[in-house]
């Protein structure tokens, strides 16, 4: 094994054109030990799909701990929020800087380094007294994944520099994140099960242990010799504030107002750092994200397709879970088993994405994708708006919502690679990996936003209505946001039958506000199916959707 390892590092750290020349086609690869690099190659990419499987997980395992929390917590859906953001946005943040980091020091190094953070974070999480603290773990489990992440997709760039064999590596990791997006809530649930909330950091405290033990025995160690020491520091502070910025007046603005002179002014200073980063990048001689590959509509294009999935995945675990489990009443476990179709249909279409962006290149599979995930969206809203919803057609449209994300996520990776030179890979996989947090930090600001606006006025409204005087409504209110509904059932006895109106009104509010995340959500991953159609419109020459240091231009049907 270290051996083969040896024999496989120097591959990881040569430059672009070393790297073509181990291509199968060019005939260079050893004889005497034919199997040697590929069996390296396997171990390799295995612990990098472990390190994948990790951190993508945990943006989706807490979705069904969310009540659980919400009740032990007493946490408002602010505060649930943060609980699924405060991992997501430092994990967004970061990712630009940590695959530069990579790129420049070793992406080995930086990614132990990860992992490293990301255990101390799932531990103060799972010992977190309040919610304040839950949240604090998470933006350090955040940090963590933040380093350990860019590198699993830039190593399996550098480590199948042919074409053919990095398109079925690839869609190995894509089906990866997609098993690991899809299990994030059927985990949960059996470990939320089993225990309470917490059994979920000490889980990942576990495997995270275990996962460094594998990656430093068997990675290869690999950087970018050319591209320096210097660091961006210009461009990472001013993204890192505009995205902050952006979030927090999002979500602030849910309980102050967005018309507050403060929400105000965190927007303006999101736009305005936006724009600061977007010139630093610019002049910087090192740039985080180079600017320059968004000319190419392939590149921008992917970037967007990915932003507009993810911000649909997280409509679907985040607030359907949260509803199954306050409004619906379902137990983890169930909420878990109406997972599992959802999970196998994503693992499966990821498979079958990685050969057809090999045969017929990434434009059908990405617009493809995209229409039936949103087709899944809608579907699932229409069952969903049931009193009790039926389990068949549930788990059937979260089945076709997971064919079609399970379809997007390999063109997507794909392309953003494809585009750029080997050098640049931890620059693209941590733009794709970036542009996939932000999706899913948008989709549960945004939509809470909208969800909460939409429970209070509705709430407001249906409680008038009833004649409830609006000392008690605010009550009521509170109540819902925490997960303090009562069973209508023993509280009737004691109260009356106006306490059944009244949760009946409470649910009903909830049950508006999904269906408008749902609705707003299938729209936006519709709209990118145009995007995927727009932007990949070239066919295997074209040159502008290309890096002309790779010569791999990007296949379209």
């Amino acid at each position: 094994m270290s051996k083969e390892l040896r024999r496989a590092a120097p591959v990881a750290a040569r430059g672009p054109g070393d790297l073509a020349a181990l291509s199968p086609d060019a005939g260079t690869e050893p004889s005497s030990a034919p199997g040697a690099p590929v069996r390296a190659r396997s171990f390799g990419l295995a612990v990098l799909c472990t390190i994948l499987f990790l951190t993508f997980l945990d943006t989706t395992i807490v979705s069904v701990a969310l009540a659980d929390i919400q009740q032990r917590l007493h946490a408002g859906v602010s505060p649930l929020q943060w609980v699924v953001n405060g991992y997501a946005l430092v994990f967004a943040s970061l990712m630009l800087l940590a695959g530069s980091l990579g790129d420049r020091f070793g992406r080995k190094a930086v990614m132990l380094g990860g992992l490293t953070v990301f255990c101390a974070g799932s531990l103060l999480a799972a010992l977190a007294p309040n919610v304040d603290v839950l949240v604090a773990g998470r933006v350090v489990m955040g940090a963590g994944a933040a380093a350990s992440e860019p590198g699993t997709l830039s190593m399996i760039r550098h480590m199948y520099p042919e074409r053919r064999e990095r398109t079925r590596a690839i869609s190995k990791w894509a089906a990866v994140s997609g098993l690991a997006l899809a299990l994030g809530p059927v985990v949960g649930g059996a470990l939320v099960g089993l225990g309470t909330w917490r059994a979920i950091f000490w889980f990942n405290l576990a495997a995270g242990l275990l996962v460094i033990a594998g990656a430093a025995s068997v990675l290869p160690e690999s950087a970018d010799p050319v591209a320096g020491a210097s660091l961006d520091l210009r461009g990472f502070a001013l993204g890192t504030l505009a995205l902050a910025a952006l979030v927090f007046a999002i979500i602030v603005g849910e309980q102050a107002g967005y018309g507050d002179p403060a929400i105000a002014a965190l927007f303006g200073v999101a736009a305005l750092s936006g724009i600061g980063f977007l010139v630093a990048e610019r002049r910087s001689p090192a740039p985080m994200l180079e600017l320059s590959y968004f000319r190419r509509p392939a590149f921008s294009g992917a970037l967007a397709v990915a932003l507009a999935i993810y911000f649909g995945i997280f409509s679907v675990f985040f607030f359907t879970t949260l509803y199954l489990q306050s409004v619906v009443n379902y137990s983890p476990y169930r909420t878990a088993r109406e997972f599992l179709a959802m999970a196998a249909a994503m693992i499966v279409a990821s498979l079958l994405a990685g050969r057809l962006v090999a045969a017929i290149g990434p434009r059908l599979p990405m617009a493809g994708g995209c229409v039936l995930a949103g087709a899944g969206l809608l579907w699932t809203d229409v069952v969903l708006q049931a009193s009790v919803p039926a389990a068949g057609p549930l788990a059937a449209g979260l089945a076709l919502a997971g064919v079609g994300f399970g379809l997007t996520v390999v063109p997507v990776t794909s392309v953003a690679l494809a585009v750029v030179r080997p050098a640049k890979s931890g620059m693209a996989a941590s733009a794709t990996n970036t542009s996939r947090e932000l999706g899913s930090v948008l989709g549960v600001a945004v939509l809470g936003a909208l969800v909460n606006a939409s429970l209070t006025s509705s709430l407001s409204q249906r409680l008038h209505a009833l004649g409830i005087p609006n000392v008690f409504q605010a009550i009521v209110i509170h109540a819902i946001e925490t997960g303090q509904v009562p069973q209508s059932s023993s509280y009737a006895q004691t109260y009356g039958a106006i306490v059944n109106k009244v949760i009946s009104a409470a649910f009903g509010a909830f049950r508006e506000g999904l269906h408008l995340a749902l609705v707003t959500s299938a729209a936006l991953v519709l709209a990118a199916a145009v995007v995927s159609l727009g932007t990949l419109r070239h066919g295997r020459g074209a040159d502008d959707d290309s890096d002309p240091d790779t010569a791999e231009p990007v296949r379209s049907a």
